[in-house]
């Protein structure tokens, strides 16, 4: 075992506990300091990228719930470290970044401290081979975004951003928990490893459109799918390092890399293929559209965010070696252009004081090396040659260039999804940088390196890694792709291996002339996509928002409804819904029946007999008779609360005669105890008086009362008739002493085996005696006397 896999996922937590001292402390130097951190993960992962690429995978694990054989386990293959080489790359970039765009403020420690545990919670989801691990730091990344989006918790935007993040996240994450169990319980297996060494094990099962839909929810509410996309734009709200890191390589992947963890299990089946190809290209669609209605250059990249996504689902959807491939190269490349794009709008946004796309211009001269970096990123974005970006189009175009109607449909639908991606890069390239200077708010000038650094190695990384593409083919995508198809998948990518007269590249060409020319109609393109937007005047964020309400409304209006004030109606409904719990069993399902058997209700003496009772057995149940009909005939209430002493008294001596002498004395205790309570709690409330009640209230609670003990002594003799199952008691019996080291199996009982059910008990007793000493004070407390102020006429005379 490798412990030090664990490590990975733990040690930005580690930091994160650091992060407010070491800001305090090393204020000019936190965020280079705390940088170490992802960048010493990114360093020791790369020590995988040889045996990963050979072939072989590693595993570590450590004792979780031994008792339940569950074990917190970590897996590396060519999937989980591409994510975390990602994570963790651009993760030390993005924390760089961070503190010297929040420089001066001051909870800028807490920020970073969030940032941090942001990324040990994505590594640690993309680093899991358990279940409950992965659901565990799935939700994690939930919380944790929900603190980032929400981080300027003053604007009443932030707020709301982060909670409908949360909230959206969130259903996903509690889908992602049924189908994990389901998983866990059709397979026997909470490791995936293991689940993608069982073939058709889910997919062959009558469940698995249960298990599929599940595990769609999950990727599709985390990875923004339409319908379920608005969210994302909304957690633009955050600060844009949160931005860069959420849209790039954190959050919105998870559901990306759920697909692609879970494709060798649930995946390959036309259900799949279906679902994934819609959703995807509709996404897709919708995205760029979103994007091109944009003039907010934040809002822009975060709708293009969308697109990507659900290109990538798309192409998981497809299948196929050469589909997954390109849904390796372009999760990498769109990684690093969008992770530089989003730290470029802030850099500019922070120099110039606006990121709004029509008010900018000309900032080249101004800010060069901000040009230089987002002129690489747009390469990629745009997808020419020389970038990543380019050779993961032209495995998708390969994917899907067949002569049937369904491949060509997708396939008009990736070059105009590309096309339209291209026009919004070269509209964030062209329109703020070119031409004349505009003023701004601010003075432009370059930002600070420590800003700089980031997107400019990250919009470098994708020409040099399209450079050595070769060996990114054969150490990334091969590996990445053998552990999503599970089953050997050599890289083939060369720039020698392009054939630049093929048709595919010709349908790159083209993709490149429509995103040219979307460019030169960007602004008539917006007019008219706005002008649509308000003619069908809602959104999926409206009714998001009218749902939002009608729910607090229908909260408010069941609250009204059960929490009414009124005591008496509060006990008629509990002791209605006990009695509905006794009799469903006995009448629904044949409990009664097994008491009075159908077949033999012609004959009642052989059912229903007296017991046969010795005298002073009958005397001590007249007793207890007697002391129930004087509770109910009592003039005042000290006289009931003696004679329900009298009835609880004779119950001790019923269990006193038939050898339960423990239980006996304790009943005895209970009673002595309720009586001198009850008559010190009384004396408050005036013991002389009696209990009087309209007939009807009477009525109502009498017949309540009736079917209650009705339905209490039913039960009892039920479960009297049949035969008694000592396992309990013999388990009891035997390991009292052994165990628990006790005698007295009864004191062992309350206090060992029983004790945190003891302790909630004396909890609840002495939560309910303190409620009804302040209830007896709060009657004597004297009502302040209203004391008003002098008139000023008087105070003056």
């Amino acid at each position: 075992m490798d412990a030090t896999i664990a490590l990975v996922a733990i040690g930005p937590f580690a930091a994160a506990a650091l992060a407010p001292l070491i800001n305090r402390y090393t204020k000019p130097f936190a965020g280079w300091l705390l940088a170490l951190v992802p960048a010493a993960i990114f360093l020791y992962l790369l020590s995988f990228l040889d045996p990963i690429a050979h072939g072989e995978t590693v595993r570590a694990a450590i004792d979780w719930v031994p008792a339940y054989g569950l074990e917190l386990s970590f897996f590396i293959d060519g999937l989980s470290l591409t994510f975390a080489l990602t994570i963790s790359g651009v993760g030390a970039l993005i924390v760089i970044y961070a503190a010297s765009y929040l420089k001066g403020h001051h909870h800028l420690g807490r920020f970073l401290a969030f940032l941090l545990a942001f990324m040990g919670a994505m590594l640690g989801l993309v680093l899991a081979d358990n279940l409950l691990a992965l659901f565990m730091f799935w939700e994690l990344t939930s919380i944790t975004s929900f603190l980032l989006i929400g981080f300027d918790h003053a604007r009443q935007a932030s707020r709301r951003g982060a909670i409908q993040a949360l909230v959206i996240t969130n259903m996903g994450g509690l889908a992602l928990l049924v189908g994990v169990v389901l998983t866990q319980v059709l397979t026997g297996e909470w490791d995936m490893s293991a689940l993608r060494e069982m073939d058709d094990v889910l997919r062959g099962h009558a469940l698995y459109g249960l298990v599929l839909a599940c595990f769609l929810a999950a990727a599709f509410t985390k990875s923004a799918q339409f319908p379920l996309h608005f969210w994302l734009p909304n957690a633009m709200e955050a600060p844009t390092p949160v931005s860069a890191f959420l849209h790039s390589a954190t959050m919105v992947q998870a559901g990306v890399y759920l697909l692609a963890r879970m494709t060798p299990v649930l995946g390959e089946t036309n259900i799949w293929a279906t679902l994934l190809t819609i959703f995807g290209g509709v996404t897709l669609i919708w995205g760029c559209l979103g994007a091109l209605r944009q003039s907010d250059m934040k809002q822009m990249l975060a709708q293009t965010t969308i697109a990507s996504l659900g290109l990538l689902v798309l192409l998981i959807g497809l299948g196929g070696e050469l589909a997954i491939s390109a849904a390796l190269l372009y999760f990498v490349a769109h990684a690093l252009y969008k992770a530089a794009m989003f730290m470029i709008v802030g850099a500019v946004d922070h120099e110039t004081g606006t990121r709004e796309i029509t008010a900018l211009s000309g900032l080249a001269d101004k800010m060069p090396v901000t040009f230089i970096s987002t002129a690489l990123a747009v390469l990629s974005m745009v997808g020419l040659p020389l970038s990543l970006a380019f050779f993961a189009k032209e495995e998708m175009y390969y994917a899907v260039f067949k002569p049937e109607w369904q491949p060509l449909l997708i396939l008009v639908v990736l070059v105009v999804g590309n096309a339209l991606l291209a026009a919004v890069g070269l509209l964030i390239l062209i329109k703020p940088f070119l031409g004349e200077l505009s003023p701004t708010p601010k003075s432009p000038h370059e930002a600070p390196i420590a800003m700089l650094v980031g997107p400019l190695l990250l919009g470098g990384a994708g020409v040099v890694a399209s450079l050595l593409i070769d060996w990114f083919s054969h150490d990334i995508v091969g590996p990445g792709a053998t552990a999503i198809l599970n089953e050997p998948v050599e890289g083939h990518l060369t720039w020698g291996g392009i054939n630049w007269l093929s048709p595919v590249v010709v349908l790159s060409a083209l993709t490149w002339l429509l995103g040219i020319l979307a460019y030169t109609q960007g602004s008539r393109i917006r007019t008219v996509l706005r002008r649509g937007a308000n003619a069908v005047g809602w959104t999926a964020d409206t009714v998001f928002d009218a749902v939002m309400f009608g729910l607090i409304r229908f909260a408010a209006d069941v609250t009204r409804l059960l929490h009414h004030g009124r005591l008496e109606l509060y006990l008629g409904v509990v002791f209605i819904m006990f009695a509905l719990a006794l009799f469903v069993p006995l009448l629904g399902l044949g409990g009664l029946n097994a008491l009075l058997p159908i077949a033999e209700l012609g004959d009642w003496s052989n059912v229903l007999r007296w017991p046969d009772l010795r005298s002073y057995e009958w005397g001590v149940i007249l007793l207890a008779a007697i002391g129930l009909l004087a509770v109910m005939l009592a003039g005042n209430r000290l006289f009931a609360i003696i004679a329900l002493g009298i009835q609880g008294a004779a119950l001790a001596l019923i269990f006193l005669l038939f050898g339960a002498p423990d239980l006996a004395f304790t009943q005895f205790m209970v009673e002595v105890l309720s009586v001198v309570i009850l008559t010190l709690v009384m004396t408050r409330l005036r013991l002389d008086e009696a209990d009087k009640r309209p007939l009807e209230d009477l009525a109502r609670d009498g017949t309540i009362a009736l079917v209650c003990g009705l339905g209490v002594t039913l039960t009892l003799m039920v479960v009297l008739s049949g035969p008694l199952d000592l396992r309990l008691s013999e388990f009891y019996a035997a390991t009292s002493v052994p165990i628990a080291h006790g005698a007295n199996i009864v004191n062992v009982i309350l206090v060992d085996y029983r004790g945190i059910d003891t302790l909630g008990e004396i909890a609840v007793v002495m939560g309910a005696g303190v409620a009804i000493l302040a209830l007896l004070r709060s009657r004597k407390r004297p009502i302040a006397p209203i004391i008003r102020a002098p008139l000023r006429r008087k105070a003056k005379s």
